[in-house]
């Protein structure tokens, strides 16, 4: 090759990268652009970065207390909740725990265990910050897949009992036929007692690995944008369901989501149940949060 030519396909292979660095920065922009889920037009009325180290802030958050819902395996406990460089940490534990309301004559499963294998913790707002419907939610976590694990990032309402109060889950992640799923639901009252009806969107976890074999190793962004005609959940702006609120008609014939009443914020890491058996799970195990946020629509 004589010196020309030899300068023309150096020349061509520098125009060649630089055109692939030029393509790849604008794919950055627009991906980066796609992710603003965040509607105009919005403010933001309450948040939580966790940034001061020790327990979640006492203003903002309150504590579950021992074994309280679906015969999970873990006891929960305030001090399986700490916040340190910015992020909040509820680890699960592999340790035992004396039930001090061991009844051994009790039908109930909270009452007739005598020990938890287990511990965890889970943080909810009520009675410090709720909110009435609508609004933009969003919060950054990292989740534990491992088996056993089922964390969750959910919304309860303050009137009436479970479920015609309404629930929003933004994030579950369980097993189900044990195949990891990560669901966004919503659920409101049927005719009978304590039986929900939902609008449920279960996606099996593979759809996201698929595309990053690492995803579990990463901080993603839950949403949810809430108006008067429907709810819809997003993880990293893809929209994973959309529930008509419409049809969200509890048996007295109210809405729980249109509502007056208030909704306030759930953060747990449940351990058994749908999420699987934990017995080959190396623990601690934990479900970080790097912040939570809700904006409300501005008025003219």
């Amino acid at each position: 090759m004589n010196r020309t030519n030899h300068t023309k396909a150096i020349l061509t292979k520098l125009f060649l990268l630089l055109c692939i660095f030029v393509a790849a920065n604008c794919y950055a922009s627009n991906k980066q652009n796609k992710q603003q889920t965040k509607p105009k037009d919005f403010q933001l009325v309450w948040e939580d970065n966790f940034d001061n180290d020790g327990s979640p802030n006492p203003q903002n958050w309150n504590f579950e207390y021992g074994f309280v819902r679906n015969r999970e395996l873990q006891w929960y406990q305030p001090q399986n909740a700490s916040c340190a460089n910015g992020l909040l940490t509820i680890e699960a534990r592999r340790e035992e725990t004396v039930n001090p309301n061991y009844n051994p004559l009790s039908d109930n499963w909270r009452f007739n265990r005598e020990n938890a294998q287990y511990t965890s913790a889970c943080i909810i707002t009520k009675g410090l910050q709720e909110w009435p419907a609508y609004g933009y939610f969003e919060i950054r976590a990292k989740i534990n897949t491992s088996p056993g694990s089922w964390p969750a990032i959910w919304l309860l309402g303050t009137e009436q009992s479970w479920p015609h109060c309404g629930e929003i889950d933004i994030m579950e992640f369980y097993r189900i036929n044990t195949i990891p799923h990560l669901l966004a639901n919503a659920a409101w009252g049927s005719e009978i007692n304590y039986q929900a009806r939902w609008d449920e969107a279960k996606i099996p976890f593979a759809h996201f690995t698929q595309n990053d074999p690492d995803w579990a190793k990463k901080f993603h962004t839950w949403s949810m944008l809430w108006d008067k005609k429907q709810i819809c959940i997003y993880l990293d702006n893809e929209l994973l369901n959309q529930i008509d609120l419409q049809q969200t008609i509890n048996p007295d014939g109210g809405n729980p989501f249109t509502s007056d009443q208030k909704f306030y914020l759930l953060l747990n890491l449940a351990i058994g149940a749908n999420g699987g058996d934990p017995t080959h799970t190396e623990f601690p195990i934990r479900f970080e949060v790097d912040y939570v946020k809700m904006y409300k629509e501005t008025t003219n």
